[in-house]
């Protein structure tokens, strides 16, 4: 009995530092910001209780609550269905038998590795700038330049580029995978006749459909909340074309001191999250197929 215990305080001790990490930096900043969405907070001072005055003025009388709004559904559109989209393609390349290939492997996952970093966006940024490489190259093949961020119409998709390129932690996760599709699936279809691409949406696709549901959940959830690139290589702009809901809420918070209203923002863009995630859920039933289902 007494061994029992001390195993158990044992364990206790080992998951103290999630516990404290979790109740310090998650849950207590999560109860804060709910009570701070109901007041007037302007970071410096007491918070002044309003009610439901935040949110009103959020949904009757702030239009650019709703052009970022749009914004950010235009921006999770272009990029989810694009990064899963080369995920995949790359991991069924990785998946051949090919000399060298885990050197392949090891460079494509590399973007990952920096993340959605500053350094990324200012790279980024002097890319696709007027003068900036892609420009040059497009020069040299005696294409005119293209103003990539300073047009309101391809300014989204540039910048989107950005998340695109980081698809390495998806790619993994799919070649994860395709390693695990029997082979004698893809022989018995070969003797059937199947050609590539009916073997690819009658097979490899439903064998990685719990995968797709996962990446696309979590990419959904990560691309909502973006905020660097449009922070660092447009600020927004132009004409608020990429004005991301996450720029939206940081400059309300951080610029204009209205830690209210952010934190009301912040709530509103919680509950738009877990609509879609449980939406994504729910419509998994008819295309998500686990083991036997096949």
């Amino acid at each position: 009995m007494l061994s029992r215990k001390r195993f158990n305080y044992t364990g206790y001790l080992y998951i103290l530092p999630w516990v404290l990490g979790f109740l310090l930096l998650q849950l207590v900043p999560l109860i804060n910001s709910f009570w701070y969405s109901f007041t007037q907070f302007q970071l410096l001072g007491s918070p002044k209780f309003l009610g439901l005055a935040n949110y009103k003025k959020i949904f009757t009388a702030d239009p650019t609550f709703y052009q970022s709004l749009k914004v950010t559904f235009y921006y999770v559109l272009i990029a989810v269905p694009l990064k899963i989209g080369f995920a995949l393609l790359i991991a069924i390349i990785l998946n051949q038998k090919i000399k060298g290939i885990n050197l392949f492997r090891t460079l494509y996952y590399i973007p990952s590795i920096l993340g959605g970093s500053v350094a990324i966006s200012v790279l980024w940024k002097y890319l696709f700038m007027n003068k900036g490489v892609i420009n040059n190259i497009l020069s040299t093949v005696g294409i005119g330049a293209i103003d990539w961020l300073g047009n309101p119409s391809i300014a989204l998709g540039t910048i989107s580029l950005v998340t695109v390129w980081q698809f390495g932690s998806s790619m993994l996760l799919f070649l994860a995978g395709l390693k695990q599709i029997p082979i004698s699936h893809y022989e018995a279809a070969r003797i059937d006749g199947a050609g590539t691409m009916r073997i690819f949406f009658q097979i490899t696709l439903p064998e990685l459909s719990p995968i797709v549901l996962f990446n696309l959940i979590m990419q959904m959830i990560n691309a909502f909340q973006d905020f660097t690139s449009a922070f660092v290589i447009t600020q927004g702009g132009p004409l608020k074309s990429t004005y991301l809901y996450g720029l939206m809420l940081y400059d309300q918070g951080f610029k204009f001191f209205k830690m209210g209203y952010a934190s009301a923002l912040s709530w509103i863009l919680f509950v738009i999250i877990l609509f879609f995630s449980s939406m994504t859920f729910r419509s998994s039933e008819s295309w998500v197929h686990y083991g036997d289902s096949l």
